[in-house]
């Protein structure tokens, strides 16, 4: 689909983003940038499916371009915080001793901290960003998948196979990454995906704080932020698209997790 403008006014004003949106986003049938009087706080019609937000906006367009950010800013986030979570864990599990001992206590101080006051404060350091937004949600995701890639770690290197290629000289690097990581996929997997959308939520409750993505980039929770919370008594389909959106997504991923497991899980197999 191309992008069509609907018959409205003249906008307030224009935005050189706006172009890009134009060029890129090709599948919202309007610019999610272009500002109307004529359709502010309009509900939903037959020209704009959602309506238009507080400031004409057309909230259906702007909703499918926050799809395509916020599901890449989850997979970024779970990507990395998981991937350097099982990492410890892997190490710790092997090595022991003071090197466990250590990492772990990382772990517990990271697990001290409700994940969104972590995230929030690393935000007020970090500063408002897209960027930052993944490196706060990455770092509150590191201490479960560590604890649980860590014991799933420990029994696969007491394993047989394990200790046959210990004997047999392989190094470090090859018994953690090429013996025990392979064996621990079916728990990263299923950490990933259950994490997934509990990460699109703590971005969108970042967002609605005002400490998470800048106001100018269009995610979920920048269209359910404070800005556009005066608007909701008389105008509640600007919040309620957002947010059906949001619950149908993070519910969806939901239940590929739990398929996940059942299929990645040998004992889940057995009994069903």
């Amino acid at each position: 689909l191309m992008i069509r403008r609907p018959p409205r006014s003249t906008p307030l004003y224009s935005s050189a983003a706006s172009d890009v949106y134009k060029r890129q986003c090709t599948i919202a049938p309007y610019d999610p940038l272009a500002v109307s009087a004529e359709f502010k706080l309009k509900g939903p019609n037959s020209t704009q499916w959602f309506g238009g937000d507080s400031l004409g906006r057309d909230i259906f367009s702007r909703v499918l371009i926050g799809t395509r950010i916020s599901i890449i800013v989850g997979l970024a986030v779970i990507v990395i915080g998981t991937t350097l979570g099982a990492v410890m864990g892997i190490v710790s599990a092997y090595y022991g001793g003071k090197v466990d001992m250590i990492l772990q206590r990382i772990v517990d101080a990271l697990m001290a901290f409700p994940s969104l006051l972590l995230a929030i404060c690393i935000m007020s350091v970090l500063g408002v960003s897209l960027t930052n937004v993944v490196i706060a949600l990455a770092i509150t995701n590191v201490p479960r998948a560590a604890r649980t890639i860590r014991s799933v770690a420990l029994a696969i290197a007491s394993s047989d196979y394990a200790l046959a290629a210990t004997c047999i000289g392989a190094n470090n690097f090859r018994l953690m990454f090429w013996h025990i990581a392979p064996n621990c996929v079916a728990s990263y997997l299923v950490i990933a995906t259950a994490g997934l959308g509990i990460a699109i939520i703590a971005e969108a409750s970042l967002s609605f704080l005002g400490i998470g993505s800048p106001e100018e980039t269009i995610t979920w929770g920048v269209m359910l932020s404070r800005s556009s919370l005066d608007s909701f008594a008389y105008a509640p389909h600007i919040g309620l698209f957002p947010g059906a959106a949001l619950t149908l997504l993070v519910f969806g991923i939901n239940m590929f997790g739990d398929a996940m497991r059942d299929v990645l899980d040998p004992r889940l197999r057995r009994t069903s």
